[in-house]
């Protein structure tokens, strides 16, 4: 699914391989003296002091493969080229074990002298110590780097990095029948640190193909998250149709950057105006659109601490004017404000339109943690006004009612108006615990949002899975229909191809005021159930027992969502990754997605009804390709 792998030929080394071929040269006899010594064949390491050691590149190969423990405190890394700092990195080198590798890139220093300058911060009584270091023995050149799949829970179809972290998804847009995505991306370990922006592009929102990240640090600071739009009319002045994005550049203090790409996306031009947006507090992750009522760009800004939105406009995308805030005292505000997306979509079943305001917080969800809210009201290309419920105050509404959705905002310029939304699969409560290595975190499947309208008067944001998910399907596994239920629970195999992901349609109906178990199970007894309520209109995920559950306090939960509807019935379509369980019940009127890490695949799934019996009208079972 993932088609760029980095290695540049045919003779690829494993990560075990590249381990052998580092012990072997040192028993070799890599020479050590009282300053310097060679990890291996072109690499001169020169210890210099307990906290500051050389790293000289002497011989050739595409990549230094910097050995992590991600245990241990991160090392400052100044990149020297001829004798100049270009970047400065910070990596969790080793100590005492080498729990993964990252690849340094030296393709663009070719023909350069490279001189890692190196500061570490662990406690150290002489030198002799610092040697012994396992960072320095397992330094090595190379011109491969495996990227190939090593982990058992990582995702057979959502998108992931190849390694490294991730977090929000960042900058999307979409030209030429091309889906791209970019997004926070840590390229030297798997804890937050390094902000780039990775990218990938898909033509089909399902297939991913990976490229180079397109834009680093520099002197403003780390990347942050931001958008592009496609600028039809050269409104910037750096061409027509070419792609321009804004994001937070973060040192010191927050600023707002732009670049521009005159090839779809691939490279990008840092804008030397820079900053283009300054202010005295912190604001952070700027979202535009083309405002086409008012002739005019129009610039969402997260004014992050202060819990609220700023609204700017702009008519070339460099000039900007503050035009308004919406926030303060309103909604959720126990977390930062972030991630914020501004767009307007038609009411399911009527002619009238809403504008939506996405609003992501951290902590505050409603379970714990980071959380996506949104507000429905209108906008008038300067300010944003939330509706009203029937007591005159502006609800809280959610788009997930999971503890793993976050930064969700959407693709620019999507086909047929479309607004298709992506998430970060996630939760900043133990998004660097969760119990994987070579990469962290997914994306949400892709989703299509709209408006309905409740029971209770009140607009309300759908999520459904983007119809390109249909190509996933693949062997129909299992199709029932009209089947009582009682007490003892009736079981269905789940398949047991690809780690046991699959895609499964169930309907449901009960008694009013009844309640139906649907679990999920595998052999070693750990197993995740859902409960529909029908007296409360419910729908909850109970993943206290769902598999490795011990790496955080906050892992093991139950989440419930309201299924919108007050009859007596549920219609869900889950999709089960090797580790992610995504609901969207009712058309997508309500979505939980919460990570799970069973040991081994969930195998069964079983129902049963509490009191009367219930029914399951369908339940389709589908492998996924």
């Amino acid at each position: 699914m993932f088609s760029l792998i980095l290695n540049q030929n045919e003779n690829r080394y494993t990560m075990n391989g590249l381990k052998n071929r580092i012990t072997c040269l040192m028993m070799l006899g890599a020479a050590f003296t009282t300053s310097a010594a060679f990890a291996s064949e072109g690499v001169e390491v020169d210890h210099l002091g307990v906290n500051n050691t050389l790293v000289r590149i002497t011989g050739d190969g595409r990549y230094l493969l910097l050995p992590v423990q991600e245990s241990n405190d991160e090392a400052k890394v100044d990149v020297l080229v001829d004798g100049k700092i270009d970047k400065t990195i910070n990596v969790r080198l080793a100590k005492s074990k080498v729990d993964y590798l990252v690849p340094f890139d030296l393709a663009p220093y070719k023909d350069h002298s490279v001189l890692l300058n190196i500061i570490t911060t662990q406690d150290r009584s002489n030198i002799r110590e610092v040697k012994e270091d396992a960072c320095w023995s397992n330094l090595t050149l190379s011109d491969t780097f495996d990227t190939a799949n090593k982990e058992y829970y990582r995702p057979v179809y959502h998108h992931t990095p190849q390694y490294g972290w991730m977090n929000d998804p960042n900058g999307m847009f979409y030209k030429d029948g091309e889906w791209h995505l970019y997004y926070q991306w840590n390229p030297y370990g798997s804890k937050w640190q390094n902000m780039t922006w990775g990218h990938s592009s898909s033509k089909d929102l399902v297939n991913w193909e990976h490229h180079p990240m397109v834009i680093e640090a520099n002197g403003l600071g780390a990347v942050f998250s931001g958008s592009s739009v496609v600028d039809k009319e050269n409104t910037a002045g750096f061409g027509k149709d070419a792609v321009i994005s804004l994001y937070t550049s973060a040192g010191r203090s927050q600023v707002q950057s732009l670049a521009h790409s005159e090839d779809n996306g691939q490279t990008f031009t840092i804008y030397p105006g820079n900053p283009i947006i300054t202010l005295e507090s912190e604001a952070r992750d700027p979202n535009m659109f083309w405002d086409e009522a008012n002739k005019q760009w129009v610039l969402s800004l997260a004014h992050a601490l202060d819990h609220e939105m700023l609204f700017f406009t702009s008519h070339d995308l460099k000039e900007w004017t503050l035009q308004s805030s919406f926030g303060k005292g309103i909604g959720a505000q126990d977390g930062v404000w972030e991630c914020p997306d501004l767009f307007k979509l038609k009411i399911d079943g009527t002619g009238e339109e809403k504008w939506v305001l996405v609003c992501n917080i951290n902590p505050g969800g409603p379970f714990g943690g980071s959380a996506t809210q949104y507000f429905v009201g209108d906008f008038d290309g300067k300010t944003f006004k939330a509706d009203t419920d029937a007591t005159g105050k502006i609800a809280t509404k959610w788009m997930d009612y999971g503890k793993d959705h976050y930064a969700t905002v959407s693709w620019s310029d999507a086909p047929d108006n479309r607004r298709t939304l992506i998430g970060w699969m996630s939760n900043w409560q133990y998004a660097a615990e969760v119990p994987t290595l070579q990469f962290r975190s997914s994306n949400t499947l892709p989703r299509e949002a709209a408006l309905f309208k409740g029971d209770d008067g009140q607009i309300y944001m759908s999520s459904a899975p983007s119809p390109e998910l249909l190509k996933l399907r693949g062997k129909l596994t299992l199709n029932v229909s009209n089947k009582s239920v009682g007490r003892k629970a009736r079981e269905f195999a789940l398949p047991s191809s690809n780690g046991g992901v699959c895609e499964i349609l169930l309907d449901v109906e009960c008694k009013k005021g009844e309640t139906v178990d649907i679990k999920f199970a595998n052999k070693a007894g750990e197993s995740v159930t859902m409960k529909y309520d029908s007296s409360k209109n419910t729908l909850s995920f109970d993943r206290r027992h769902s598999g490795i559950v011990d790496f955080s306090q906050d892992f093991p939960a139950v989440t419930v969502a309201p299924t919108f509807d007050n009859g007596n019935s549920v219609s869900l379509r889950i999709f089960i990754d090797k580790a992610s369980m995504e609901v969207f019940g009712n058309d997508g009127k309500f979505v939980m997605t919460n990570l799970v890490f069973p040991t081994m695949p969930y195998s069964i799934i079983s129902v049963a009804a509490e009191g009367h019996k219930a029914r399951i009208d369908n339940l389709k079972i589908y492998s996924i390709n």
